[in-house]
């Protein structure tokens, strides 16, 4: 069965057994380029031409742009493009590289993912089709985007679209509980330090993790006995920042002190549970990790996407344990990598067929989806494209190991 056959649309966006709607058709790429051009939020900044971070978000089948006070915050019910734009070294005149990722928060509706992946890639047109994207579901991030926002920030809510509606409580009657967490790169780099709002309730507590709670008009911070430094100092500024935007109490308690046991009652706990809690955003290959198993046990695998026979066929090219080389890549066709199981690499020869420069997010969702049946949570493996010629130092170095 073909990799992109038999896929669902929920009005929710389901990685893990769906595929985005309103992705391009092969006569659409004229029509795409137009549409770019008169795009404000593509027109009415410096895109293309000034380096730096853009970042938009989706509200009602249109693009806002986040100011850059709020950038490295999102919000669970939304859906996000964000461009980094970075001069290449040596060039002269000074070109730039641009990187798109587009954000998929885990409660964003189908029609704002649906919105977020049209637009990328037709923000890829804008740019002249050479852009690198990435598919970011919020609860496996991957390197690149962390190394773009050490400190993120992601809270629950979003703008009201379709049949979500989100309701702000009485500033009395709200609780929330946020977590403050190390999130270690994949490759190896500075670890991050992600903020998220977890459901409040005694169940979202874990013995490694620092957590904010407010609750009528207090704030109370809970040190797992097995937090580190770096989760305490983060969440001291996370503290400092509620107590700039509103004068509230505030307690820091250390899981070993009796006081604590105060924080797991007013979460509905009795103060003698087992806090454990799965983290809300992983590393990727972390289901191996705790299993026993080496990450990318599966191995490197290569397919081909090619409509060289007359219809559009996803074929395996190298499977695990046979040596892969850049010289297996074809500029007429479009490449699937699997970096067993780290990363889905989407490689674009420069002269694919539309039809299958088309297809690239689709295929790469449906290969991920099936490949479940080894690992529950590939759907979550992070999805990234890179252009003949203008291929990534991470995509290169995945290739040449």
């Amino acid at each position: 069965m073909a990799p992109n056959h038999g896929l669902i649309h929920p009005t929710q966006y389901n990685p893990a057994d769906s595929n985005i709607a309103l992705l391009s058709t092969p006569a659409d790429h004229a029509l795409k380029h137009a549409s770019s051009l008169s795009e404000p939020a593509w027109t009415s900044a410096p895109i293309g031409h000034s380096p730096g971070l853009f970042i938009w978000r989706v509200v009602s089948f249109t693009l806002s742009p986040v100011p850059a006070s709020q950038h490295g915050t999102f919000f669970s019910g939304d859906s996000y493009i964000i461009l980094s734009s970075t001069p290449i070294s040596g060039s002269d005149p000074v070109k730039l590289s641009h990187a798109i990722h587009f954000f998929l928060g885990a409660k964003t509706s189908q029609d704002e993912a649906g919105v977020a992946a049209y637009k990328t890639v037709e923000l890829d047109e804008f740019l002249g089709g050479a852009a690198m994207q990435y598919r970011e579901v919020q609860a496996c991030l991957s390197e690149g985007f962390l190394r773009l926002f050490p400190q993120l920030v992601i809270r629950e809510g979003g703008v009201a679209s379709g049949f979500r509606h989100v309701e702000a409580a009485a500033p009395d009657e709200t609780v929330t509980l946020l977590r403050v967490f190390k999130h270690p790169q994949p490759g190896g780099g500075a670890d991050a330090v992600v903020v998220c709002e977890v459901e409040a309730r005694w169940e979202s507590l874990d013995a490694g993790d620092v957590f904010v709670l407010e609750k009528g008009g207090k704030i109370w911070v809970w040190q797992g006995e097995g937090s580190s430094p770096m989760e305490k100092a983060r969440a001291a500024l996370v503290v400092g920042e509620m107590q700039a935007a509103k004068r509230v109490e505030v307690e820091v308690v250390a899981q070993r002190e009796a006081r604590a046991a105060g924080v797991v009652r007013m979460l509905g706990g009795q103060g003698g549970e087992v806090l454990k809690a799965g983290r809300p955003v992983v590393a990727v290959g972390s289901r191996a990790q705790r299993e026993g198993a080496a990450v990318g046990s599966r191995g490197k695998r290569l397919f081909k996407l090619s409509d060289e026979s007359g219809e559009l066929r996803f074929g395996l090219v190298k499977d695990a344990g046979e040596e892969i080389a850049r010289a297996d890549l074809d500029g007429d066709d479009v490449f699937v990598l699997d970096d067993a199981g780290r990363m889905v690499w989407v490689w674009e020869g420069q002269q694919a067929s539309r039809a299958e420069k088309a297809m690239w997010l689709k295929v790469a969702q449906a290969y991920v989806q099936r490949l479940r049946e080894e690992d529950e949570e590939a759907y979550l493996t992070p999805i990234a494209k890179v252009c003949e010629g203008f291929e990534s130092a991470a995509f290169l170095q995945t290739i040449e190991a």
